[in-house]
Parts: structure tokens; C-alpha cells; sequence
């Protein structure tokens, strides 16, 4: 069991070759909301993002891999495969994050965060042509590479926010413990959610810093820094207010989710979600903020951040934050909190059900419908009522 879960596992909360966490799989008791998940697409193995294209009838799906495919929505076996990109895939590496520049319908631009098969380990985020919805993209162009000390804890998410930004996030590059610090190191861009503009190039860069980057006027900080103190934020989203909500894995006994906010600190290594990390007892948490919502080794050991259900399908689920584990196939729903300060113990949001699957992203379509997708078993499922 050991060795299967870390050979397939993408975003696993343990270091390389760390200990495995223990998952308990006892109940929690909470209040439950019926759905059902439909089958909706297969052979897809190792899935790692589900992005609708806008203004489209098709879906682009990630593999791990390196593949980027374009499925009909209509008929999902009505596929192309667009691009075969050189990766790394050892542990928590690979083609791993997709974006559409905010004026997609004008210029046909996406983003991909991947780690590159060939040279020094690093993430790269560049951007691409993507001329049609079922051929090819071109012309890339790299925008970022951030070295990476280990294979795992990678982030992967790319997502532009209504100020047009692109929200980066970026886990502390492993092993296990954060041994570099970089979750609270001022300089490095792992462990962080960054921002940068893909529209404009500054001080040499390929991308322009915004001018309300927390830390652009101070040297001391890498200008990118949107926030600090992730451990590895593999999945996030902006909620309908425009908040962004971000599920980061955690090590050994807590999964959390916070409301991230421009220059806050998020604790990591000094905390794991809102418990003493290193130190274990005792630690100094003053200018830390604790995570809106966690969950420890009952409800399961890697989480995977979704959306909020904005559809018309399932009523009880309206305006929920919709997330599940990795590890225990688990899925639950959460009202966001009216302001970023609140928190709710596990006991508090809602279940949905528990499935064999090894849900490794969310995706949601432009009626607000959620989508899952099984990691192990190559396929992606529906939340239906």
C-alpha cells in the first residue's frame, strides 16, 4: 500500500521519502448533502488539471505526464491531443497547471506551469498560442523558471484574477519540514503565492511586477510576493466576492484552507494550519494567520482544493466551497466565511460521500457545474444530485 501510494501520488503531504501519514478513516460526524458522481470521461491517466475553454464547447485536461488534450463536452471521446511536452514526472513533478489570459476570445494566449524534462530542476511558467480549441499551441514564451531542490511540493495552479493578474502557486520545493525555510524566507519564491502581470516587463523581466505587490517597495522581499507561508498550495480558486481561497497540503497531521490575502503570512514551517509546527509547542505566532477551515488524520492525509458550486443542478449546494482528499476519496462542501478572520472546526461544514477514487483536481464549467478527477483510474466524473 506504502509503495503504491507514493508511486502515484501527485500531491501527497509527506517529504521524499518521509514517512507516510497516517490516515485513520474514522467517521466524523457531520451534517451530509446527497450527490452522486457520473461518469463522464476516461483513459486519461494521471490527471492533473480540467480547464473549459471559454466561450467553447470543448475542455483542455492535463496529464501529469506532459499531454495536454481537448475534449468534446458534448462527446469526451471526441478528443485531440494538442502538445506532448518534455517533463520530469518523478514524485510530485510534471505538467502540472493551466491558464487563459483574461482576454482569451481576443488573443488565444494560455499558460502552463510544468517542470522541463531536460537541464536543472525547476518550475517553468510560460505562455503559449493557442490558435484553435483543437490544434496545436505555439510560440511559447517563458516567463518564469524558479529552481526546485527536490521533486516534490510543486504547487501548480495557475489562475488570473479580475485585476487581470496571474496568481502563482508555488509549494516550498520539498523534502519534508520545509529543511530550506523557504516558506518564510523573504527572498524565495517557493512557498509563496506570487502575482506578476503577463501584459507588461519590468525591471528586465519577461512580466511586469504590479505596483500593489505587498512588497514591492521593500528590498528586503522578492517583488512577486503576493502572500507567504504555504506549504504547498496545489489547488486554489477565487470565490464570487473575488477572495482567494487556497487548500494547502499539509505534513502530518493537519489539511488546511485559508482565505489568502495580499503581504499575510500563513505560518509555514513555523505552523501546520493552526497548530505549533517548529518549534512543536510554544512557537511565536505573532503576524501568523490561521487557516479559515482544517482538517486532521480522520477525514484523511493530502487535500485537494476545488470551487465554489455557483450551478443550478444541486440547490443545497449553492455558494458552498467544494473540496476532497487525495488519499480517502472524501468530498465536502463549506459556506465561505463572511470575512477572511473567521474559522470552522471540521465538525461544521458538510459531507458529500466518501468514493474509490484518488481525486487529484476539481473542475467546474461555465453553469457552475463540478467536475472530479480520479488520478489513479484516468477518469473524470460529474457532481450530480
Amino acid at each position: 500500500m506504502r509503495k503504491i501510494y507514493l508511486a502515484v501520488s501527485l500531491l501527497a503531504s509527506v517529504g521524499f521519502g518521509a514517512k507516510v501519514p497516517e490516515f485513520t478513516g474514522r467517521d466524523v460526524q457531520r451534517p451530509r448533502i446527497s450527490v452522486q458522481l457520473l461518469d463522464w470521461a476516461s483513459e486519461l491517466p494521471q490527471i492533473t488539471e480540467i480547464a473549459f475553454i471559454p466561450g467553447s464547447d470543448r475542455v483542455l485536461v492535463l496529464l501529469k505526464q506532459g499531454e495536454l488534450w481537448s475534449l468534446s463536452r458534448a462527446n469526451p471521446k471526441d478528443r485531440v491531443k494538442l502538445l506532448r511536452l518534455d517533463v520530469l514526472t518523478s514524485s510530485e513533478m510534471g505538467l502540472l497547471g493551466l491558464a487563459f489570459h483574461p482576454r482569451f476570445a481576443q488573443n488565444r494566449k494560455i499558460y502552463l506551469n510544468y517542470n522541463p524534462g531536460k537541464g536543472d530542476r525547476r518550475t517553468r511558467i510560460a505562455e503559449w498560442l493557442l490558435a484553435t480549441d483543437s490544434t496545436p499551441p505555439t510560440g511559447e514564451r517563458v516567463l518564469l523558471e524558479i529552481p526546485q531542490p527536490y521533486p516534490n511540493h510543486k504547487g501548480g495552479k495557475l489562475l488570473f484574477g479580475s485585476d487581470g493578474y496571474l496568481y502563482i502557486g508555488m509549494g516550498d520545493g520539498g523534502l519534508a519540514a520545509d529543511p530550506h525555510g523557504n516558506g518564510q524566507s523573504l527572498k524565495a519564491l517557493l512557498g509563496k503565492m506570487l502575482r506578476i502581470d503577463v501584459d507588461t516587463r519590468s525591471a528586465g523581466k519577461p512580466y511586469g511586477i504590479p505596483a500593489s505587490n505587498p512588497f514591492v517597495t521593500e528590498k528586503k522581499y522578492a517583488p512577486e510576493i503576493w502572500a507567504l507561508g504555504l506549504r504547498n498550495p496545489w489547488r486554489f480558486t477565487f470565490d464570487p466576492r473575488g477572495r482567494l481561497i487556497v487548500a494547502d497540503v499539509g505534513q502530518n497531521l493537519w489539511e488546511e484552507v485559508s482565505i489568502v490575502e495580499s503581504g499575510k503570512n500563513y505560518g509555514w514551517r513555523i505552523k501546520e494550519a493552526s497548530h505549533c509546527f517548529h518549534p512543536d509547542t510554544n512557537c511565536p505566532t505573532k503576524g501568523l494567520t490561521d487557516p479559515w477551515l482544517e482538517y486532521g488524520r480522520d477525514d484523511g492525509a493530502s487535500i485537494t482544493g476545488g470551487y465554489v458550486y455557483t450551478g443550478k443542478a444541486i440547490p443545497a449546494l449553492k455558494g458552498k466551497y467544494l473540496f476532497g482528499d487525495f488519499v480517502s476519496g472524501r468530498i465536502w462542501a463549506a459556506d465561505p466565511p463572511a470575512s477572511g478572520q473567521e474559522s470552522i472546526h471540521s465538525q461544521e461544514f458538510s459531507a458529500l460521500g466518501k468514493w474509490n477514487i484518488s481525486l487529484s483536481t476539481f473542475g467546474q464549467d461555465p453553469e457552475g457545474e463540478v467536475y472530479v478527477a480520479d488520478f489513479a483510474r484516468g477518469t473524470i466524473r460529474k457532481i450530480a444530485p
